[in-house]
This record gives structure tokens, C-alpha cells and sequence, in this order.
């Protein structure tokens, strides 16, 4: 197939894939915050490398990937495709489990594969810093990484929350060269508003995603990163799909059912948009499942519109599912999904009917990443965990039907810095 490469990364996509190709509609676009009107990409110019805006923007089916970043990507990928089989015969069922193992990366977890891509671009138009927010720490520490893999310094906004509850993150961001800060903090204007009347307010991805931004429109040396959410980094995460795609194929399979967690959405969409593509376009149609927290159910309890997606209203208004902007969600131990909005792409998908949302509780997640962990020998995240609660259940519905199928899942991320999560 055209798209992977017959050099010395001849195992890897050579292009990412945009599913806005294959849309017969297409979501509707961000509006400038300002004016509510359609907004013109230049705008974001202030905020992003100009390279991550083309990506943003485009509507072009494959985007091909720079070299230095294959050279990047084959130290650790293609990443496996693990059969469960210890977690079938767990479960007694007759469906046949998959899973796409991103623990193995660099930083451990899925968010490095955008965060190669977005500091290779930052440092081909000479930005000097890039300024993010992170929840859980798997997007600070995979850009931290990034950052000084290219040359770029990395400046860190971590929710209070997680930031407290998993300091192995803050000093693996730390080793890689990052300046961590709590959130809300004393150092910008949209976090001491916050900071002074609570020193231990236990922040949101919104509020860290407000100080981010904030500090780059006064710093123009600086730009930001951002590690879900936005079609850019979607489309970046599309190579884990398009491996899952070629690997199953290799075995003769297709997916009757892909799952992945989702909080901003990337890595489910990571997983799921090249095959639902496939079915755009004439090919096999499988089920799609976005497994979200029960506390944090920006699809299954949000509304569709038009929101900020941070808490200070800095950042262009996005139409997707959402909480609202100030939905400060409760400290739950699945960091990384909580945020009040849903990737627009991934919102216009769930409302096509092409994705189903789940929302499922905590206890639930952590049964099934316990019964994971004694069965396939992985401690999973507790974000990656969700999407196990899922795939358990459909595992399960599977023996009742007495149906084989297939489902494949996204394992986004090992839980190694998760150990105090699963103690409490």
C-alpha cells in the first residue's frame, strides 16, 4: 500500500491519516473567541507553530510524515499487537481480543507519537519554548521528551490534583529538562484569581489549558502544544490505527468492535479513525465504542454546542460536547480524562451515529484493571482502563450471544506511575 514507506522504516505508515477526508459533512468550524465568527487560521499564529496549523486545517486523506520523525517513531514503534488470550480464557468467551500496546513508547503511554510531531515543528520554525498543560502527566512527560529530543525547552502546567497524587510524572518531566508548576498557580493571571482564594484548588485541564495559553500570547519566543482535542493531533495518533490496521490484516482479521478511553479523544481516535474510514469508504463497518468516566461524561452527560476549551475563555470556541468551561471535575485518579469537552471530530462522529459513548465508574474501572493486570500481566492506566471495563462487558455479552467477533482496543498507556491510584 502506497502509504508505508519501503525505506529503512519500511514497518511503519509513512502518512497520517484525516478522516475529514472521507466525511460526507464535515464538523463545524471554530469560531474566533472574540467575534464568534468563523475563524481565520492566522489567527492561531500567536499560539501555534504555523506547520501545526496547515495540519489543523487540512482536509487532505494522507499527510505525509517528516523523516526526522520516522527516525523518531521506529525506536519504539510499530508498537505490538498483543492477542489476549489469557484474558479470553479468563472470561470464557468466544470473542477473540486484541489489544495495541502505546505503554512500550518512550514516557509510556500513546501522547508521545503528537508530541514528537508538534516539537519537530516547533523547532523547524526556531520557537524556542513550548508551553502545554497536563492532567494526568502522560502528555507533560511525552512532550517533555519531545522537546529536548529536538531542541525545544518545555514548560509544564499540571493540575493540582495529579500533579499531588503522581510526583513520579513530575520528576520524569523533570529528568527530560520540563519546568513543572502546579495548577492553578500564582504565576499567571487566570490561575492566581483561582490560587488566592484556594491554595489547594485541585484544578482542571480547562484552568492548566487557560495559564498555557496565557503565558505564550506574552511570551512570542513560545508556543503552544496541545496533547488532544484538536483535528492536528488526531490526525497524529492516526499511525496507531494504521499499524492495528495492517497487523490484523496480517492475520487475516478485520475488527467487528474497536474501544478506546476518551477524555480529549485522542487516542481513541487513534485507534478507531482509520478503521472507521475504511467504512466511509466502502469497506467492512465495525462498531466503534468511546469509554469516557462516569463522573467526567462530557458525551453521555454534555451537551453539543459551542464552548471554550479552557476555563478563562482565551481559546477559540470549539463546537463539541462539553460540560461548560468552568466544570471542575471531581479528583478522580484517571487524570487524563478529566476534562470538560470532547474532540470535535470525535463529538461529530457520536452524533453521526458512528460512535457510541459509554460512561462507566471508577470501582467498575479498577475491577477490570485488576482482573487485566492478573491475567495479561500489564498494570494498565487508569485511563486505558475504562476502555478494558468496556471491552470486559462486551467480552462477556459475547459468551451470553455464544458469538465470536473480534475487538480490538487501544492499551494508551501502562500504569507504572499509577501504583498510589490503585493503593487508595
Amino acid at each position: 500500500m502506497e502509504r508505508f514507506s519501503d525505506r529503512k522504516q519500511d514497518h511503519l505508515p509513512s502518512h497520517f491519516y484525516n478522516i475529514k477526508a472521507d466525511l460526507a459533512e464535515q464538523p463545524k468550524p471554530p469560531l474566533h473567541p472574540g467575534t464568534g465568527e468563523p475563524l481565520d487560521p492566522s489567527a492561531l499564529r500567536a499560539i501555534f507553530p504555523s506547520g501545526f496549523i496547515e495540519q489543523e486545517i487540512s482536509r487532505e486523506r494522507w499527510f505525509p510524515i517528516p523523516a526526522a520523525v520516522l527516525a523518531a517513531y521506529a525506536q519504539y514503534r510499530p508498537t505490538p499487537l498483543v492477542y489476549a488470550a489469557e484474558l479470553k480464557k479468563r472470561l470464557g468467551t468466544p470473542a477473540h481480543i486484541f489489544y495495541k500496546y502505546e505503554g512500550v513508547s518512550p514516557m509510556g503511554s500513546h501522547k508521545v507519537n503528537t508530541a514528537l510531531m508538534q516539537a519537530y515543528l516547533a523547532s523547524e520554525e526556531g520557537v524556542r519554548q513550548l508551553v502545554t498543560e497536563t492532567g494526568a502527566g502522560q502528555w507533560g512527560s511525552a512532550l517533555a521528551y519531545a522537546g529536548e529530543r529536538f531542541g525545544v525547552s518545555v514548560r509544564v502546567f499540571m493540575v493540582r490534583a495529579s500533579y499531588r497524587q503522581k510526583p513520579g510524572r513530575r520528576v520524569l518531566m523533570n529528568l527530560s529538562g520540563a519546568r513543572v508548576e502546579e495548577s492553578p498557580g500564582p504565576n499567571t493571571e487566570a490561575g492566581t484569581a483561582l490560587f488566592d482564594k484556594d491554595p489547594d484548588h485541585p484544578g482542571s485541564l480547562g484552568i492548566a489549558i487557560a495559564e498555557a495559553v496565557e503565558t505564550v500570547l506574552k511570551n512570542p519566543a513560545s508556543r503552544y502544544a496541545l496533547g488532544s482535542v484538536l483535528d492536528g493531533v488526531l490526525l497524529h495518533q492516526s499511525i496507531i490505527g494504521l499499524e492495528a490496521e495492517k497487523q490484523l490484516a496480517g492475520l487475516g482479521l478485520e475488527p467487528d468492535t474497536v474501544i478506546g478511553c476518551v477524555g480529549g479523544g485522542s487516542n481513541f481516535a487513534g485507534i478507531s479513525f482509520p478503521f472507521v474510514g475504511k467504512g466511509l469508504r466502502g469497506g467492512k463497518k465495525a462498531e466503534f465504542i468511546a469509554v469516557e468516566p462516569e463522573v467526567c461524561p462530557s458525551l453521555t452527560g454534555g451537551e453539543l454546542r459551542y464552548d471554550h476549551g479552557d476555563s478563562a475563555g482565551l481559546t477559540p470556541l470549539l463546537y463539541m460536547h462539553t460540560l461548560g468551561k468552568d466544570f471542575i471535575p471531581p479528583a478522580i485518579h484517571a487524570g487524563g480524562l478529566r476534562y470538560h469537552g470532547m474532540a470535535p471530530l470525535v463529538s461529530h462522529l457520536v452524533a453521526q451515529g458512528l460512535v457510541t459513548a459509554r460512561a462507566v465508574p471508577q470501582d467498575e474501572v479498577f475491577a477490570a484493571a485488576r482482573t487485566f493486570f492478573t491475567s495479561e500481566g500489564i498494570l494498565p492506566a487508569p485511563e486505558s482502563a475504562h476502555a478494558i471495563a468496556a471491552v470486559i462487558a462486551e467480552a462477556r455479552q459475547a459468551k451470553e450471544e455464544n458469538r465470536e467477533k473480534v475487538i480490538l482496543f487501544n492499551l494508551s498507556g501502562h500504569g507504572h506511575f499509577d501504583i498510589q491510584a490503585y493503593a487508595q
